[in-house]
Parts: structure tokens; sequence; C-alpha cells
């Protein structure tokens, strides 16, 4: 994980996480054609930071949907636990991992202004069991920060954005199937 949050991703070319905390790391390429309808949710861009989170949640989503049939993992269901008959699973690190140089593509991009994209963030005790990953951005000025947590819906549906501070206290979905 490390090591992919240490590059520079850009849409031609970037690193993908799946297997479980980086157990398989593919190199992917978007399109011209497919970052474009990625760059066509930001038109017109976001009049504000709340609105920018709407349309990156949506992206990240989209994003999933045009990598999962490149890397295996169209198929990743919701959560860790109990999906291990369906191929290309991500566990939490690969989604933190993953929509964190969604981001920091959509930022360089010039797609996102009023969030800077931070370090991914676990809550949860010492054991692997209990512990939860996300990806973090926090808004300029404020810099409320905010967890963009993709791992709690299947592949393709747009991520959770809420603040990072009742993240971290453990919110979870009512209607996730993820444990």
């Amino acid at each position: 994980m490390t090591h992919v949050l240490h590059e520079t991703p850009t849409p031609q070319r970037f690193s993908f996480c799946w297997g479980g905390t980086c157990a398989a790391i593919e190199q992917v390429g978007l399109t011209s054609e497919e970052w474009s309808r990625v760059r066509a949710m930001f038109d017109p861009l976001p009049r504000d930071a709340e609105s920018e989170l709407e349309t990156i949640r949506n992206a990240i989503g989209l994003l999933e949907s045009i990598v999962g049939p490149k890397t295996g993992t169209s198929g990743d269901r919701a959560g860790t636990f109990g999906n291990s008959a369906w191929p290309g699973q991500l566990d939490c690190n690969d989604e933190a991992t993953n929509s964190t140089n969604y981001m920091r593509m959509m930022r360089a991009d010039g797609l996102i202004h009023f969030h800077e994209i931070l370090d991914t963030k676990t809550r949860g005790g010492f054991l692997i069991f209990g512990r939860h990953s996300t990806a973090v951005i926090a808004e300029i000025g404020s810099m409320k920060k905010f967890a963009v947590d993709s791992w709690f819906y299947d592949n393709g549906k747009p991520a959770i954005i809420l603040p990072l501070d009742i993240w971290q206290a453990g919110w979870k979905p009512d209607n996730s199937a993820a444990h």
C-alpha cells in the first residue's frame, strides 16, 4: 500500500490494488474516452465544497465500474468477509488506496478544487479483525476532514463520504451488506 500511495497516478497509468492489502497490484490505464466520462461528471465544476463531495462520491463509483472489467474486480462485493466465492475481491485497504489514487488523478486534472487529498486512515483495535481503513480528504480553508469509503457497497456504487470523526467512531450504513 505504501509503495502505491507514494506513486503519482495519471489516468493513462496508475497502480490498482486488490486481493487484500494490495496483495495484487496491477498497472491500469484509462482511454481518453473513459477519462472524459469522469471529467463530464465535473461539468460544470461544482460551485462549493458540499457539491464537490457529491460529485467525488459518484466519480469514484464510475471509476470502479470502468476499472473493474480491466482488473477482474467488477464482481467485488461489499465488505470483506464471506465473499471468497466471488472473484476479484477488495478489502478496505485496497478500496482506500484505490479511492485515494482516483481522487489524486481528479485533483491533478483540475477537477477537485475545494478539497485536498490526505493519507488514508484506519480505525479499530490492534488486531486485523475490527480494523477498517478509508481514503481521506480535507476541505481547503476549514480543513474539515472527511472519510471517503467505497468498501461498504458493491463495485461501481458511489462511495460514502462523511465527517472523519463520525467514521472513526465506528459508523457504518444500515443498508450495507459489509461486516
